[in-house]
């Protein structure tokens, strides 16, 4: 038999996983937010999103599944201003997707104008500084995936977090952005 595997955003407190076929990122702490809370363009500086935490949930029959890796297709086509980006929380060893044991962060900020800045507020990847905590997610592309978890997972159940932020600088373009497509990846026996 096959594993089913699904994504799931975590949100709240608790947290609660909704399963997902798709995320927009906003100022809000929700798994679908339609346009409601968009990231507003600021007069200066940056406003960020809410930080989103992704996870592959598993089940069905399986021996094992392991090495999940994240990745785009090098570039993102968002119009983010000058030096605004799709960031991915990141340690220099090890798996980067923080336990949601014991590492899960409610995301949080300002609704309706910017989260929380993941290197600063985020404990799983703050202690690292921001340059250490914080990667462009263009960077991670097939070749050079980025690998969430490494964990040997032989019965159902959750994979460690994949947590993103969208940054807007002050001359962005504003709309709605175009769809983008990443993959999450893994090797199932």
């Amino acid at each position: 038999m096959v594993a089913t595997v699904s994504i799931q955003e975590l949100n709240g407190a608790t947290p609660d996983y909704t399963d997902l076929t798709s995320a927009r990122y906003c100022t809000t702490d929700s798994p679908t937010p339609g346009t409601a809370n968009s990231i507003p363009i600021p007069t200066a500086g940056f406003n960020y999103s809410f930080m989103k935490h992704h996870v592959l949930a598993m089940s069905g029959t399986f021996t094992r599944i392991d090495n999940i890796r994240w990745y785009t297709d090098g570039a993102i086509g968002w119009n983010f201003g000058t030096s605004g980006h799709l960031f991915v929380g990141y340690r220099s060893s090890g798996d980067i997707g923080a336990p949601t044991s014991n590492s899960y962060y409610r995301a949080s900020g300002t609704v309706g104008t910017t989260g929380l800045i993941m290197a600063s507020a985020h404990p799983y990847y703050h202690s690292l500084g921001v340059s250490a905590s914080m990667v462009l997610a263009s960077c991670s592309i097939a070749a050079s995936s980025y690998i969430i978890d490494s964990t040997a997972y032989e019965s159902t159940g959750k994979s460690k977090a994949l947590v993103t932020q969208v940054s807007v600088d002050d001359d962005a373009t504003q709309g709605t952005q175009i769809a983008e497509v990443v993959t999450f990846r893994y090797d199932e026996v």
